[in-house]
């Protein structure tokens, strides 16, 4: 498969009662498998975080992430390297930010691992044409076409729609309830309109734990190859 994607287009103004607030961090290496960590301190700082209906989070990825499709195995002693340019990013409806900018300066225990949170900034969603999300939850024992057939039935149903969509390999996200299985999700010639819907809205349950949660993707290429 080739596919190359065109520079999002000019839309207008993105609307801003969704945003990304994106920190700076303070961090060597995470465990793999940091999503309920993460959100549980998170929500030890910010206890409306996981009632809050618009609130997800993002997981923290290295550079080793590539383009979002690959990561090292999550094993629980895995870990992933991290850079000084690594963020770490909550999507927020706008009336939070200024409540959730109380992380900054904590130190977070994520497995082990110091966290510390520095400055935030505020980013506003994408209009993007492009988008993938790491992590879009699903039965265990669902087949590549069913998650396929039951994920673009979820996006019609939200008015998303849908001209190209493709899955990568499945993860497990561990959490003191049991496992959660997920797959990676591509998704191309969006709408702008449509773009900016489903980063708003996501799709599928666990947004506090990172699934579900779409971000802009530009440039894929050989995407049969980065889908690993």
């Amino acid at each position: 498969m080739y596919w190359e994607e065109e520079d999002e287009r000019a839309v207008g103004p993105v609307p801003g009662d969704i945003v990304d607030l994106s920190f700076r961090i303070d961090c060597r290496a995470l465990p793999v498998d940091h999503a309920h960590a993460l959100c549980t301190e998170v929500s030890r700082v910010l206890p409306w975080f996981e009632s809050e209906a618009g609130a997800a989070l993002h997981t923290i990825h290295g550079a080793e992430s590539g383009n979002g499709w690959y990561r090292p195995e999550n094993d629980a002693d895995d870990v992933v390297y991290l850079s000084r340019r690594t963020r770490f990013t909550l999507r927020l409806p706008s009336h939070r930010v200024e409540a959730a900018r109380a992380l900054t300066g904590q130190t977070l225990d994520i497995g082990g691992h110091a966290l510390r949170i520095e400055e935030a900034t505020v980013r506003p969603l994408s209009a993007g044409t492009t988008l993938f999300a790491r992590y879009v939850v699903g039965p265990a024992d669902e087949a590549e076409d069913e998650f396929l057939h039951r994920t673009v039935a979820e996006l019609r149903a939200l008015g998303v729609q849908v001209k190209k969509v493709v899955c990568g390999r499945g993860h497990l996200i561990r959490t003191p309830a049991g496992e959660l299985h997920t797959r990676s999700l591509m998704l191309a010639d969006l709408k702008p309109a449509d773009s900016i819907r489903l980063q708003q809205a996501g799709i599928g349950p666990a947004r506090k734990l990172g699934c579900g949660v779409f971000i802009p993707h530009k440039g894929v290429r050989k995407a049969d190859e980065t889908l690993l």
